[in-house]
């Protein structure tokens, strides 16, 4: 019986160093990619920023005030090769500029850095 027993514990310690070894097991729905959002320039922004892993996409940032030579960190869901996809829009905060910018950024890794601007006139409301 004793022998049973420890042969069982000597198995379940080798299957989760096995596990370990093999980086674990699958990540989890709660696990993300974390990313950071750049604003590099010298005025200040409200961003958006959507998760296009979710479904319907998730808002990840809401009109965020992002000031110049900011980085803001993020984390979104991952797609089946572990990779964030996300789409954002800027505005400049100051109301006499009206300049926006958008773009969708797809594929990236833990780590990477977005940079967003607000370089292009805003279209009519």
């Amino acid at each position: 019986m004793f022998i049973v027993r420890l042969n069982m514990v000597i198995s379940g310690i080798a299957c989760g160093l096995l596990l370990m070894a093999l980086g674990g097991p699958a990540a989890r729905a709660d696990d993300g990619v974390t990313l950071t959002i750049n604003n590099d320039g010298v005025n200040d922004l409200l961003v958006s920023v959507y998760d296009l892993n979710s479904n319907p996409p998730a808002q990840v940032l809401s009109n965020m005030r992002v000031n110049g030579f900011t980085q803001v960190p993020v984390s979104l869901s991952f797609d089946d090769q572990g990779r964030a996809n996300l789409s954002w829009t800027a505005v400049q905060v100051d109301p006499d500029a009206h300049r926006c910018g958008q773009a969708k950024r797809m594929g990236l890794r833990g780590g990477a850095s977005v940079h967003v601007r607000a370089n292009k006139r805003c279209g009519k409301p």
